[in-house]
């Protein structure tokens, strides 16, 4: 058996997300408690509001915390990955499991990082929303004829049968109704605040670099696939960080990638089940666990899976 532990992005947090974990074990309790951040991120994960918890500068480090309180359990019960990869701000969460930063320095690097993005467009003037059921070349075809109203690109390569584009609000809409024409079966536009993963934030990945550059990130000690390429790199990783957030997420290849090297069990590791379903359809016809760890229950099932 190979496993992959698969960290969740921003977007499946919510409120009373670790709770029932922070009080039935102590080394959730000693995670959460350690935090040094100027809000109580143990407060806000618990009990919310849900609109400060979805604000892109508190949500990135409460997922991370709550992801890092369930790998780190998950350790505890003799469960270690093999390798690792996460969904945008989960890519954080699965270098962090692979030793190449502290829990600390990890919460405080998401944490600045979260600022970087929540501040780095002015409200209003961007969007981002998934295409379903449409081949790439299409969806690129709609980004080209559109640029006249603004830079529109993919920005996530989630699953087989959907990828997310992103950029100024206006080139995004009409991309999207060009997509509908082209045959999408569906377009959803997502509640984010800004185009993440796009060209856009270029200044904002320049910034993001400064603050990886306080810190002494080291070479993850398993294999862990990157967002920018799909595999593991070898590169210095503060230019794959800052590169990632202005650059397509390639789960998608991801998953592919893993299947190769041979993984067939895949955990997904934080709130939320959505890279799970992105895994499902990722790994049809072939021969797969895909399990989910965010709270006690979802912690014994995959318990038992596993001695199954």
């Amino acid at each position: 058996m190979k496993t992959a532990f698969l960290f969740s992005g921003q977007g499946a947090q919510h409120p009373g997300m670790g709770k029932d974990l922070y009080d039935n074990y102590a080394i959730v309790r000693a995670i959460f408690d350690s935090s040094t951040l100027d809000f109580d991120v143990k407060q806000l994960c618990f009990e919310g509001p849900k609109e400060t918890l979805d604000d892109t500068q508190y949500a990135q480090p409460a997922i991370f915390l709550h992801s890092m309180a369930c790998a780190t359990l998950l350790r505890s019960f003799g469960v270690e990955a093999d390798v690792c990869a996460g969904l945008s701000l989960g890519e954080y969460s699965a270098l962090c499991y692979a030793n190449a930063f502290s829990i600390e320095d990890g919460t405080k690097i998401v944490a600045q990082r979260g600022k970087i993005m929540a501040n780095a467009l002015p409200s209003g003037i961007s969007s981002m929303a998934a295409i379903l059921m449409l081949e790439e070349a299409k969806i690129l075809q709609a980004c080209e004829e559109v640029k006249a109203l603004g830079v529109c690109e993919i920005a996530n390569y989630n699953c087989p049968g959907q990828i997310v584009i992103t950029g100024h609000k206006a080139a995004v809409e009409a991309a999207s109704k060009r997509c509908l024409e082209l045959g999408a079966r569906r377009v959803i536009p997502l509640q984010v605040s800004g185009a993440f993963h796009s060209s856009l934030l270029l200044d904002a990945a320049k910034e993001l670099r400064k603050v990886l550059a306080q810190y002494n990130i080291k070479q993850p000690s398993i294999p862990v696939y990157h967002n920018i390429s799909g595999k593991p790199e070898k590169t210095d990783l503060n230019t794959i960080l800052s590169k990632q957030i202005a650059h397509s997420v390639y789960f998608t290849q991801t998953i592919e990638h893993m299947l190769e090297d041979g993984v067939d069990t895949f955990i997904e590791v934080g709130p939320g089940k959505a890279v799970s379903g992105f895994v499902k359809k990722c790994c049809k016809g072939h021969d797969v666990k895909i399990l989910h760890v965010e709270d006690e229950a979802s912690l014994k099932e995959c318990l038992n899976a596993l001695k199954g």
